[in-house]
Formats: C-alpha cells, structure tokens, sequence
C-alpha cells in the first residue's frame, strides 16, 4: 500500500507539472496555426473561369515565351531546355501539371513572387527570377493574359505523368534545394541540385530526419505555407497538391525513419513483457517481505 501511495503522489505531481508546461509549451513556443489549405483560396484566381486550350498553350510556352530557356520539359517525347544555365536547378515541368495545385499554378504564372509568398524578398527594384506573364507588355494583367494562364495550365496537364513514385515527388518538388542524404548515402543520387549555396547565399537543410525531429502536422503544416511558421522566411509556398504533399512526407518517413513499423509492432510485445516482469516482481517481494509487514 505505501507504495501505491507514492505512486499517486509522483503522479500527481507530474500531471501538474505536465498541465501546467504544456499548454505555454503549445500557446507560445508552438502557437496553433490554422490547418493546411489545399484549395489555395487565398490566391488569386486569376483564370476566372476561363477554358484552357493545350494547342494555344504549348504554342505560348514553347514558340512564344520559350520556356524552355530556363525550364526544361518532356514534350511528344523529346526532352527540351537546359536547366542549369542560369546557375540553378530551375523546376522541369513535366511534371508541374500532376504534383501542383491548377489555383495555385495559374497565380505562380501571373505573379511568382505573389502567389509563393515571397514578395517581401522582392523589394526596392529587385525581381523575382521568373517574371509575371504580361501578354501585351503593358503592365497590366488584362482577359488576354487570364485566358494565356488557362492555356498554359492546360498545356502543364496534358503533358504531365499519369503518376509518380515518392521519390519523384520530392525529386521534383524539393530536391532543387533541399538534400535528403540518406536516401542514397553513397551514390549522392539525393544531394540538392547544382551549387544551391553560391545562388541563394546558404545551404537549405538537409532533409533526412526531419520526419523525426518535427511532426508530421508541423511537416503538412509547413510544407502547405511555410510563412504561418516562419515568418518572413524566403522558402517559397510551392503550392502541392494533397496527394503529393502526402507521397514527400511519406518519402521522408521511408527515409528517415524506416524502422517505425517494426519498432511499432516490437512495442506491444515490450509491454506485455513489463507487465508480466511486474507481476512477478510483485508476487517475489510479497513473498520475500510477508513476515515483516
């Protein structure tokens, strides 16, 4: 019975300690953010219902703005541009129409610095490396330019993959950045694309055990719309899908901790042998101490 007693008041007294950290640890440290939002309502929509037609698309990408400058693409087969000749892995978008939000790719056409939230990185003169599509040159975003957004958005789709692998997903999505090493610790396959550091003044982290030093909400969280937790931060809102947000987090899951679902299954196993170890601790030292109590 004494020891019971104790029980209840080292209980007790953690639970308290544990009520009262907790919530400053979550109100203050960790403030609550409001869940991710795959729709991207807060862009601008800025096709406003118009329908994208794939010829006048690929026509403006490839003929008109020749995308293909910067970007590179796989279009009827045949892989066009070169990706590193401005000194960094620019995204390649074939893939662009299956992993991105339609909503959020027509904004990032419109206005990139906009719609991936970092404008404020973009100021007095400085411009964004993708400019704004302005059809007719004149500063204005006009029908013209809404229908150009919804035909190159049509375009982006038709060429894209039926799916990806996770792999692929943050291959794409990531990997221009960001390393996750120990996806491939010794053939580099997973380092970050080209000199990231001599284009962007440092070298973004490596994404290997992020699975386990944050949360998979703080990971949806922040991947969704990274300014909700760190303000003014340069890492773009990139804009995913659902679905390929989850094929990344699950990819770094793969990676970073690919033990979990033996560790899992070990757990229940563990405890039942605690609780049968406690019995017969239990049972041993009533035995043991019956005469002196």
């Amino acid at each position: 019975m004494r020891e019971l007693k104790i029980l209840g008041v080292v209980t007790f007294f953690t639970a308290v300690l544990y009520w009262g950290v907790e919530p400053f640890a979550h109100t203050q440290l960790h403030p609550h953010v409001h869940a991710p939002d795959y729709t991207y309502e807060d862009t601008d929509d800025v096709r406003a219902g118009k329908t994208g037609n794939v010829a006048a698309g690929k026509s403006l990408i490839v003929d008109q703005y020749q995308c293909q400058s910067c970007h590179s693409m796989t279009v009827d087969g045949k892989t066009i541009g070169a990706s590193m000749d401005l000194g960094v892995m620019t995204p390649d978008l074939t893939t662009a129409g299956l992993i991105y939000n339609d909503r959020y790719l027509a904004a990032f056409i419109a206005d990139p610095a906009k719609a991936a939230q970092v404008a404020h990185k973009f100021e007095d003169g400085a411009m964004h490396p993708m400019t704004k599509l302005d059809l007719n040159y004149d500063g204005t975003f006009g029908d013209d330019d809404a229908q150009a957004v919804a035909d190159i958005v049509a375009f982006l789709k038709s060429i894209a993959p039926a799916e990806l692998t996770n792999k692929e997903v943050f291959a794409d999505a990531c990997q221009r950045c960001h390393s996750i090493k120990y996806g491939d610790y010794y053939g580099g396959s997973m380092a970050a694309k080209g000199d990231v550091s001599k284009y962007m003044g440092t070298t973004p982290p490596d994404l290997s055990q992020y699975i386990r030093s944050r949360s998979k909400g703080y990971l949806h969280e922040f991947i969704n719309e990274p300014a909700k937790h760190l303000e003014g931060t340069a890492m773009p809102r990139v804009g995913l899908t659902h679905e390929a947000e989850d094929q990344i987090v699950t990819y770094m899951e793969e990676v970073g901790d690919s033990k979990k679902a033996e560790r899992e299954d070990l757990g229940p196993k563990f405890l039942a042998y605690l609780a049968i170890f406690a019995i017969f601790a239990f049972l041993w030292k009533a035995k043991i101490w019956r005469e002196v109590h």
